[in-house]
């Protein structure tokens, strides 16, 4: 029991005691805590709040803009023959596989990246990924060929990878399994709002095709990198390091390189008083394991638990779903309508994501507050994109399908929210930071392998299923869809076998 100015924080098990259980146990016990003592936590993480989520929301709304605007580019100025599709001179195949590489760079990179993450300062880091990627998008302006296209949609997502399972590290650094969910939804909110805006952003930039020369997509891709370097810049000041720097230092390995690294950078100011970061650092060890050093052996250990497989399997369904319709949603829209502009449609692609926030908001609350139910919140936010997307494919009028798309919209927010939220629960009190670093990453670049399948095989890289109005490949989304619904279950009954409600 520890007491800092006349609060409280009295875990049910001693910290000497916890060093000594095996480390793959579950040796974390909820504290014992009284409502004054828990409403002091509650404003130490608002305090932490006001600091991290915006930080982290401009880092997420910047690295999804590419994705999204990237999609909304197929159909700028199409009326021209000024879309990147024509002025590329695109066939349906280099499409697809243009499409298809960026995500498989982060099946190759998401693992190594957030595994560098855990030894380097970790804001260093994110800011690195971001100025990366700003740098990348810039170089976007001087494409002029197909090959050009397909090598630079790999190289983003070299530069990207590691920034989703990255945040998600980050944000288990500073809160508890139990806290974690809501945040992720918070900044999870940035690719919803960025994907709306890039719809009204590059209807704007329609109106300047032509300007100096350039296309109205080059235009969107340079100013959004050059915004991009200078946020990625601010970062280093902005987020601040590992709870308790210092400290972490001399744990994270007595390498001396890794010290000297660490100091190489800007201190930021610790965004807590020396009080309330005792209080904070008790509560988080409270409830998680912090372990900063980590072998192969460690490693071998995450990918040996059985619960990552089914994580994988839910997170592969809906971010599959996610990425078709955020890369191909203005395809969808101007098939159901071939009337609507260029620029109608880039309007109409922005609710899809207002509604997708509007799911986060309204949906992933629950998933913190009920977090033994989390896999239920999720299957029903399954449910609700499933029907949309039967909506979308066999409604009778143009303007019911663009419904669907709104209601898919809402079921998709809170998914991966939840998913990413859910991993670190597991993986954290079992196997440390490295536990949520590796697991993260695992879940996050092997899923996307269902991003990889959307943008190859389905919408573009079908074209006999245009004729169908896409119908086909609406259902192998509602399908991969189900594929996550199922897992969540296993992922349930797995834990629930292994005693982890128990513990």
């Amino acid at each position: 029991m520890a007491e800092n100015n006349n609060i409280i924080i009295s875990p049910t098990v001693s910290k000497n005691h916890l060093d000594s259980l095996d480390s793959n146990s579950l040796d974390h016990q909820e504290p014992v805590l009284t409502d004054y003592e828990s409403k002091k936590l509650d404003r130490i993480y608002f305090r932490l709040d006001c600091r991290i989520i915006p930080a982290l929301w401009c880092l997420y709304f910047l690295s999804s803009f590419g994705s999204s605007a990237y999609g909304n580019t197929l159909t700028m100025n199409y009326k021209d023959g000024h879309s990147l599709e024509q002025s590329l001179g695109l066939n349906p195949h280099q499409l697809s596989v243009a499409s298809a590489l960026y995500y498989v760079s982060f099946i190759i990179f998401d693992l190594p990246m957030n595994l560098a993450m855990t030894r380097l300062p970790p804001q260093i880091w994110l800011a690195r990924i971001i100025i990366s990627v700003g740098l990348v998008y810039c170089c976007y302006t001087a494409l002029s060929t197909p090959g050009g296209l397909i090598a630079i949609r790999f190289i983003s997502g070299l530069c990207g990878a590691g920034v989703w399972p990255g945040m998600a590290f980050y944000i288990s650094l500073w809160y508890p399994s139990h806290r974690s969910a809501k945040r992720i939804g918070y900044y999870f909110t940035a690719a919803q709002i960025s994907a709306a805006v890039a719809g009204l952003v590059s209807a704007g930039f329609q109106k300047i095709d032509g300007n100096r020369g350039y296309y109205g997509w080059q235009w969107l891709f340079l100013t959004y990198g050059l915004i991009t370097i200078a946020v990625g810049i601010s970062l280093v000041w902005w987020l601040p390091d590992r709870p308790n720097t210092s400290e972490n230092i001399g744990q994270i390995s007595v390498n001396r390189f890794e010290a000297k690294l660490h100091n190489l950078f800007p201190k930021n100011p610790y965004p807590l008083n020396e009080v309330d970061a005792d209080i904070h650092m008790k509560d988080v060890e409270s409830h998680t394991k912090r372990k900063f050093d980590w072998n192969a052996k460690d490693l071998l250990a995450v990918m040996k638990d059985v619960r990552i497989w089914p994580l994988i399997m839910m997170y592969f369904g809906v971010v599959g779903t996610g990425f078709g319709l955020a890369v191909f949603g203005t395809t969808i829209i101007k098939t159901n309508n071939p009337s609507l502009s260029d620029i109608d449609v880039s309007l109409l692609y922005a609710p899809i994501w207002l509604f997708d926030l509007g799911g986060i908001l309204t949906l992933t609350p629950f998933a913190d507050r009920y977090k033994k139910y989390r896999g239920l919140v999720f299957s029903f936010a399954c449910c609700i994109i499933i029907c949309g997307l039967c909506v979308t494919t066999y409604a009778k009028g143009d303007w019911s399908r663009y419904g669907g798309l709104l209601i898919a919209g809402y079921g998709l927010g809170p998914t991966v929210p939840i998913c990413m939220a859910w991993s670190a629960e597991i993986f954290q009190p079992r196997h440390g930071d490295v536990g949520t670093a590796a697991a993260s990453a695992l879940v996050s670049g092997l899923g996307n392998l269902g991003s990889v399948m959307a943008t190859y095989a389905l919408y573009s890289g079908w074209p006999a299923d245009k004729e169908r109005m896409y119908r086909d490949s609406n259902m192998i989304l509602v399908l991969i869809t189900g594929i996550s619904m199922i897992a969540s279950f296993s992922c349930y009954a797995l834990r629930k076998f292994l005693g982890d409600f128990d513990k």
